[in-house]
């Protein structure tokens, strides 16, 4: 009597499991069913968000389903991060992963980063790239990267070499261009990417590397000048500018990038269809050119291969931490 009600039991308990199985492949296979929440963990108006725009428009036509792009920033990109990493694995919230999220501001902010930075989630692949450039005032006494090396050796401590913020990629880049010339100069902290901007334009200080998208249209105008790109090869956006390696500083590089991810565990099957929607949204050729309009490089990845970028500039953006002596908690 016994085994036939543990056998009753089991029966029921293995009905109930197929169910639910069945279930969680029918969900699956009709993702998406309703709006997806993009998290970007940078203010609307930056070149991540802008970006992050113009794919989201393609991606909601390729899932036939609306992507609410979200903007929560804070703590270096973490307080955006941590939404996702502590989301429900349904592809129904996903983030807008950049560099400043995903490899600074875990290593900056670490008390408010309550999330292992890797396995909280799951990389789906990079969109686009954006190279940093080497920009100086028009009225600097240098036109190339080893002008500016030779200048601020024999000039220590003279040169004001601005940055968006303490702890800011700009500020990062920086240092690790320094530390790798060997040059004495003030690091000059703004509280933000437009003061930057009108400062570097003004005089105020001389040099700054920061994203592309940030300076294209001041240098087109004259009111900027690029000396090099800062990437491991040269910018499709400005190809006959050199970039820093090939100038005077053999093995630097420092760029951005920007990308898609998901909560950690994202099953399989729905990071296979956000992997698909998001190959052919970067390489439908209106997405493409305007992209490319807005600063960014359209560059595509497998999620094996977005992650192994991740700890390389992980790796990277920590020594310049280190350098800096940098400790924000």
């Amino acid at each position: 009597m016994r085994w036939v009600k543990a056998a009753a039991v089991c029966g029921i308990a293995a009905i109930q499991m197929s169910y639910g199985s069945q279930v969680g492949a029918q969900s699956t296979k009709d993702y998406p069913t309703r709006p997806i929440r993009l998290i970007v963990p940078q203010t609307a108006g930056s070149s991540t968000d802008t970006m992050t725009r113009v794919l989201a428009t393609k991606l909601s036509e390729l899932l036939g389903q609306q992507i609410v792009v979200d903007n929560r920033t804070g703590a270096g990109g973490v307080i955006g991060a941590s939404i996702v990493a502590h989301s429900e694995p349904d592809g129904y919230t996903l983030l807008c992963a950049a560099t400043p999220s995903q490899v600074i501001g875990p290593q900056l902010y670490k008390s408010a980063t309550k999330y292992d930075p890797f396995k909280a989630f799951t990389p789906v692949g990079k969109f686009a790239v954006t190279q940093n450039v080497l920009i100086a005032n028009t009225k600097a006494p240098f036109t190339g990267v080893k002008d500016l090396i030779a200048y601020t050796r024999a000039n220590p401590g003279k040169l004001n070499w601005g940055n968006a913020g303490i702890g800011f990629q700009s500020h990062l880049a920086g240092v690790l261009f320094t530390h790798m010339a060997k040059v004495d100069v003030l690091h000059v902290a703004y509280k933000g990417a437009g003061p930057l901007v009108t400062g570097v334009i003004s005089g105020e200080s001389q040099v700054t590397l920061g994203p592309a998208p940030a300076w294209m249209t001041h240098v087109q105008a004259g009111r900027a000048r690029a000396l090099a790109m800062a990437g491991e090869k040269r910018s499709i956006l400005w190809p006959d500018l050199p970039t820093i390696t090939e100038s005077g500083l053999p093995g630097y590089v420092s760029d951005g990038w920007a990308g898609l991810m998901g909560p950690g565990n994202l099953p399989k099957p729905l990071l296979d269809k956000l992997h698909a929607a998001l190959i052919k949204a970067v390489n439908d050729p209106t997405t493409n050119e305007s992209l490319k309009r807005v600063g960014a490089e359209p560059s595509t990845s497998t999620p094996g291969e977005f992650s192994a970028l991740i700890h390389k500039d992980w790796k990277t953006y920590g020594e310049a931490i280190r350098i800096a002596n940098l400790k924000i908690e």
